[in-house]
């Protein structure tokens, strides 16, 4: 490893406070000196940062990495964007722990792959199953995935369930024996340095079926955060139904009565309430909120700072379903090219399709809004392109869902419906990040490859909210490094200190932007050959280090892979003290 010293660049240590000129010397791994006019030690590289931010490395709080990064372990295109630590296992959705039987590994990977569009071969051929605790799963990530970034994770509700109760986690309350056992696998991960639980309180399957999460009762819910505060430093990070029934408002009166009093952190995805659609919920959310703070509870909002825009696609997209559309789904489920254009053709789908999208399609989805649904990306050119499917329907005269099935027919099924942006109350979005116990840049990255590529939104805060003077570069930088860190439990990474991890990011004010997305086929498919993502050309950073060594650099991924993986630092006493 190569000590560094960055020279002349102007230092934002993630604290929030004011920015001031430094060197930063790098030694080991470990930052170990901050000083203006540092003066060159014997063998040490010198990196000029003239004009230049240095700030603590990036932390991506919301990713589903879990799967990918077995396979793509650069994590493009996040160290062109200074992240060097990513949070994987949200939303109940993760790889451990796991049941012994391969049918029921098999349900937990289609529950993964269906909400997170994560390609499933490769993620039941690639991964090495060689693990059922979440322990066991630790220790194998740290043996055979190298990866570009820092590692923290969650241990998932949902795969507890499953590897618990089976199939049986799908229909009915868990018995008192075994939510033990749940409470002791969840035991056994946070002892092995996982952030604490994740869980899922919005989602249904491709069958319409509520999540495992969603089925369990009170007292499994009692009994799992008991665990979360018997290991202080440990935290539940749950997502909220704000897309779908629009519950979420009562789930976080129900969180807050189940963790009354036990000091658990509670990360709560979706309580913003920030897309306009939610206005009918997001005064009561915020009502919630305030309630909860003042009455001391550790509860953060989580939210992302820029509205969902995704494309939409008729392969492998769960767009449809999660619309409450399961006519149109059938499309996507379709296996072959054939089957899709027979359906399509179909005068009794078309019928259903049409019932489903008036009658049922959930009021505030991309299906109910045609007006949202861009026509601008055709497998055979046949067009129109440019306009939105509302336009085309009231062009041609036909409803919306017809409209569609002949425009997919005539331009292809591997043709691509991109969505207007949700309208996004902006300045909530400013005040939010200003405050002291909420969780900004929730970007899903690693997740929906063919819809969107969350990676590098991270950098918006700065060239967005910066540029446009709502928020000071300090306040954008803390929001995605000292704040996260504080969140997290990590204690030695996040802001620029002596004796703290080499994490860090040098970049040129004048040369960042959140890039256009773009496709690239390095997906495996299982087939011997590769599928495609979005991905975005680098911001990019002058320098990224995750641990001292250069992830980044000359415009360029370097091939370095030092991530390690890190746990909540209070957990470690607990541990000590067990």
């Amino acid at each position: 490893m190569t000590d560094i010293l960055i020279k002349g660049g102007t230092v934002v240590d993630g604290t929030g406070a004011p920015a001031y000129a430094a060197d930063v010397r790098v030694k080991d791994g470990f930052i170990a000196e901050i000083a203006p006019g540092l003066a060159d030690a014997a063998g040490e590289r010198v990196v000029d940062a003239k004009d230049c931010i240095v700030s603590p490395g990036f932390i991506e709080p919301h990713t589903h990495m879990d799967a990918v990064m077995w396979w793509q372990p650069d994590l493009d295109p996040l160290p062109g964007y200074g992240v060097s630590t990513v949070v994987i296992g949200n939303c109940g959705f993760t790889a451990a722990p796991v049941h012994a039987d391969p049918e029921i590994r098999m349900e937990m990977v289609k529950i993964f792959s269906f909400f997170e569009e994560v390609a499933e071969k490769p993620f039941l051929d690639i991964l090495p199953w060689d693990w059922s605790t979440w322990s066991e799963y630790r220790a194998s990530m740290q043996a055979k995935c190298k990866v570009s970034t820092n590692i923290a994770g969650y241990a998932g509700h949902i795969a507890i369930r499953l590897a618990v109760m089976g199939m049986d986690a799908w229909d009915r309350a868990a018995t008192p024996d075994e939510i033990r056992k749940m409470c002791a696998l969840l035991e056994d991960a946070i002892d092995a340095g996982a952030l604490g639980m994740s869980s899922n309180l919005m989602d249904h399957d491709s069958k319409d079926r509520p999540v495992p999460s969603l089925v369990a009762d009170d007292a499994e819910w009692t009994a799992l955060i008991g665990v979360l505060a018997s290991r202080p430093g440990s935290q539940l990070q749950v997502i909220l139904d704000t897309f779908f029934k629009l519950k979420a408002p009562e789930q976080m009166e129900r969180l807050g009565n189940l963790c009354r009093g036990l000091g658990v952190r509670v990360q709560m995805a979706g309580a913003a309430g920030l897309l306009h659609f939610q206005d009918s919920i997001r005064d009561r959310m915020w009502e919630i909120s305030e309630q909860q703070r003042q009455e001391g509870l550790d509860f953060w909002p989580s939210f992302a700072h820029v509205p969902p825009t995704t494309a939409l696609n008729f392969f492998s997209s769960s767009s449809f379903a999660q619309a409450n559309e399961y006519v149109w789904h059938e499309i996507v489920q379709a296996p072959t090219t054939e089957e899709k254009i027979a359906l399509l053709q179909d005068e009794n789908f078309r019928a259903r399709a049409r019932d489903s999208w008036d009658n049922k399609a959930f009021r505030q989805s991309l299906v109910a809004n045609p007006h949202m649904m861009l026509l601008m990306d055709s497998e055979t050119g046949a067009g129109p392109l440019g306009l939105s499917l509302k336009d085309l329907a009231e062009q041609t005269g036909k409803h919306p869902s017809d409209a569609l099935a002949d425009w997919v027919l005539a331009n292809g099924v591997g043709s691509i419906v991109n969505r207007v942006p949700h309208a996004m109350h902006f300045d909530k979005t400013v005040d939010l990040i200003r405050m002291s116990q909420t969780v900004a840049n929730i970007s899903d990255a690693g997740a929906h490859g063919q819809m969107l590529c969350g990676g590098g939104e991270n950098i918006l805060l700065i060239t967005r909210f910066f540029r446009d003077k709502e928020l000071t570069l300090e306040e954008a930088i803390h929001a995605q490094t000292g704040k996260q860190a504080e969140h997290f439990n990590f204690s030695d990474r996040g802001v620029l200190k002596p004796g703290y991890r080499a994490d860090i990011a040098v970049f040129h004010l004048d040369e960042i932007e959140a890039r256009p997305l773009r496709r690239v086929f390095d997906v495996p498919d299982g087939k011997g050959g590769f599928t495609w993502r979005f991905t975005r050309d680098a911001a990019p950073m002058r320098l990224t280090l995750v641990n001292g060594v250069p992830t980044f650099e000359n415009g360029a991924f370097t091939g370095e892979l030092p991530g390690e993986f890190v746990g909540p630092a209070i957990q470690k006493i607990a541990v000590a003290a067990a």
